[in-house]
């Protein structure tokens, strides 16, 4: 019998099947930045889509100023990220929150013990120890009808920031020097030895 014919029929409870880790900040209605971790992102050119859960203080921020930083994270600050993990910015914590054991904290850049980094266009801050981060607006949000409890959020990214030591030839990120941080069936990890490269690679 041919083994990769052998499968079995599932129900996961979450398809996060190895995703990379962003830290989404957005602005509270005081000036204040959110941090939200989130793994459901991915890029078409200058366009990068969200999913995010509705409820959240993150949609809330969104649709109230549709600006955004998309911060992402390397896998040596799984730890930060995961001090964020069991928190909620939104006040009083949701029912759907709540049962699963999320509490209330406001203060997310202490939480992290991460560091505010002033942005150049958009009012939400920078994370400064992610080696990228992306200034973006919201350009339009969907709620898809067969998944009512999440919103799909297409962003245009206007500002691209990255840490000197991961960038190759001006405006190219070194492969060998970055890696992000997976999200893979709720468990974190980083990318292996590098297997080879698209024949559209430029380095």
């Amino acid at each position: 019998m041919n083994h990769f014919t052998n499968t079995k029929l599932i129900r996961p409870k979450i398809l996060y099947y190895g995703t990379p880790v962003i830290l989404l900040n957005t602005l509270n209605e005081d000036g204040t930045v959110n941090i939200s971790p989130m793994s459901s992102s991915w890029a078409l050119g200058d366009c990068i889509i969200l999913g995010i859960g509705l409820g959240g203080k993150a949609i809330e921020n969104l649709q109230r100023h549709p600006e955004c930083v998309i911060n992402v994270p390397s896998p040596l600050l799984w730890e930060n990220v995961e001090f964020l993990a069991p928190f909620t910015g939104k006040n009083p914590v949701p029912d759907t929150k709540k049962n699963i054991g999320f509490s209330y904290k406001k203060e997310k850049y202490n939480i992290s013990k991460l560091t505010a980094t002033e942005s150049q266009t958009v009012k939400p801050t920078r994370i400064a120890e992610c080696p990228i981060q992306i200034e973006a607006i919201v350009k339009h949000i969907r709620i898809p009808e067969h998944s009512p409890d999440f919103a799909i959020v297409e962003t245009h990214v206007l500002h691209v920031h990255a840490h000197n030591e991961i960038i190759i030839e001006e405006n190219h990120i070194d492969p060998n020097k970055w890696s992000p941080l997976i999200y893979n069936f709720r468990h974190y990890f980083g990318l292996g030895n590098q297997l080879g490269k698209t024949f559209r690679s430029e380095i």
